[in-house]
C-alpha cells in the first residue's frame, strides 16, 4: 500500500522537462516574502541542505519566514554560503522559527519575540517572532508564527487544553497585539498555522479575524477555499500555511503586479513529491509578492543618506535631522517602538534640517519617518541612551 501511494503522489505531481532551475518568483520591483515550514531542517543532511539553498537561491524572494529549523549549525552554515542573504535564528527551542533575507534590499530596525512568559506557552507553544524591516520606501512588521498542531475538528471554547481552542486564543491574541501596537501599519502575520480558512464559523479558529474583514485579509483565502492541487500540505491534504496581511497593503495586494502562490517545487523535482518528501519537507511553501505603487520614491528624490539622516544618534539630549528641501506637503513623525506617536512636524518647502529634544521620554528605540502626501517615504532608526 505504501508504495501504491509514492506512486500515485509522484504521478500526480511530477512535471517533465522542468528542474529547479526553471522555479521563479521574485523580482526587482516587488517585495517578496514566503512562509515555509522546512520540517526539521534539514530532514535528510546535507541533501536537504542542497537542495533548500538552490531553491531559495533560484526563487529570489527578498524575505523567507521559515519554521522548524532542528540543527541551527547546518542552517546558519547554509546561509553563510549564500552570497545574497543572511539570517535570523532566535532559538532551536521546540522546532525554532527564524528569518532568512536580502540585506541589500530589506535594512531591519529589530527583531523580537513577543507572548514570551508562561501564562501564552498554550497557545504559543513557539513565541512568535516579530521582524520591523524597512523595504525601500515603506516600514512593514512581520510576524513568523508555527501554532499548535492537530485536534479532532471541533473548537471547544471551554476546554483550555484543546487544540482548536489553542490556536483560537493564539489567533485573537495576536490580533489584539496588532491592534493595540500596530493600528496603522503595514502589518504581515504568516507562518505554519495549522488549521484551514474554509472551516465553518463554529469550528473556525480564525473567526474574529476573518469578521474583521475592514482591517485584516487572509491573502490565501481563495487558495483555501479553491481546488486542494493547490494546497500547502498536499498528504492530508490541506491548507495550513497562511498569510494575513492587514488593511495598510489592501490596496497594494489588488495591484496586478501582486500575486500569492503555493509554490508547488516538487514539479521541478525528478522525483516529484515522493522526492521533495523525503529530502525536504512536507509543506509547500506560501508566497506573496506586493507592488508598492507609490507616488514619491526614495530614487526620485536621491540617495538615502542625503535625503534623511540625523547626528548625533545615538543620543542622549537634541539630535538634528538633516534632510534635502522637499517642496510636497511633508512633515516628520517620530513614533516609539509600540508605534506611538511621540512628535511630529511639517516641514517647509525650503527646509533642510529639525531639531528633535526628546525632553523626558524613556531610554530605547524610535522610529522617524518623514511623510509626504500621507505617504511614508524614509524611515530611520534612533537610539535614545541617557
Amino acid at each position: 500500500m505504501r508504495w501504491i501511494l509514492i506512486f500515485l503522489m509522484t504521478t500526480c505531481f511530477s512535471i517533465t522537462g522542468q528542474n529547479i532551475e526553471d522555479l521563479s518568483f521574485g523580482t526587482d520591483s516587488t517585495f517578496e516574502v514566503m512562509t515555509w515550514n522546512i520540517e526539521w531542517f534539514p530532514k535528510n543532511g546535507q541533501i536537504t541542505v542542497d537542495y533548500v539553498k538552490d531553491i531559495i537561491e533560484t526563487l529570489d524572494v527578498d524575505l523567507l519566514v521559515v519554521q522548524e529549523i532542528d540543527d541551527t549549525t547546518a542552517f546558519r552554515l547554509m546561509v553563510d554560503s549564500m552570497s545574497s542573504y543572511t539570517g535570523y535564528l532566535e532559538s532551536s527551542w521546540f522546532a525554532g522559527l527564524a528569518y532568512i533575507y536580502k540585506p541589500n534590499v530589506i535594512q531591519i530596525n529589530d527583531i523580537y519575540e513577543i507572548y514570551t512568559t508562561s501564562e501564552y506557552w498554550s497557545p504559543f507553544p513557539r513565541s512568535p517572532m516579530v521582524m520591523d524591516l524597512n523595504f525601500m520606501n515603506e516600514r512593514i512588521l512581520v510576524i513568523n508564527n508555527h501554532f499548535k498542531c492537530c485536534g479532532d475538528g471541533i473548537l471547544d471554547i471551554d476546554n483550555p487544553d484543546d487544540e482548536e481552542t489553542r490556536r483560537y486564543n493564539a489567533s485573537n491574541l495576536l490580533k489584539e497585539y496588532i491592534d493595540t501596537y500596530f493600528p496603522n501599519e503595514n502589518t504581515i502575520v504568516l507562518g505554519d498555522l495549522n488549521d484551514e480558512l474554509s472551516e465553518l464559523p463554529g469550528n473556525n479558529v480564525f473567526q474574529q479575524i476573518i469578521e474583521d474583514d475592514e482591517n485584516y485579509l487572509f491573502a490565501d483565502i481563495e487558495i483555501s477555499n479553491g481546488d486542494n492541487s493547490d494546497w500547502s500540505y498536499p498528504t492530508w491534504p490541506s491548507h495550513l500555511d497562511h498569510i494575513l496581511i492587514s488593511n495598510e497593503l489592501f490596496d497594494e495586494f489588488e495591484n496586478d503586479h501582486s500575486m500569492i502562490q503555493t509554490i508547488k517545487i516538487e514539479e521541478y523535482i525528478t522525483g516529484a513529491w515522493a522526492e521533495y518528501d523525503a529530502n525536504i519537507s512536507d509543506h509547500r511553501p506560501v508566497a506573496l509578492k506586493l507592488f508598492f505603487n507609490s507616488n514619491v520614491s526614495l530614487n526620485d528624490l536621491s540617495a538615502p543618506n542625503s535625503v534623511f539622516s540625523n547626528y548625533p544618534n545615538p543620543l542622549s539630549s537634541a539630535t538634528t535631522f538633516s534632510f534635502t528641501a522637499l517642496n510636497n506637503n511633508a512633515k516628520i513623525e517620530i513614533f516609539n517602538i509600540v508605534g506611538q506617536s511621540v512628535f511630529v512636524e511639517n516641514i517647509s518647502g525650503q527646509q533642510t534640517s529639525i531639531i528633535w529634544n526628546p525632553y523626558s521620554l524613556p531610554n530605547g528605540v524610535y522610529f522617524a519617518k518623514i511623510v509626504i502626501n500621507k505617504k511614508e517615504v524614509f524611515t530611520t532608526k534612533l537610539i535614545l541612551k541617557r
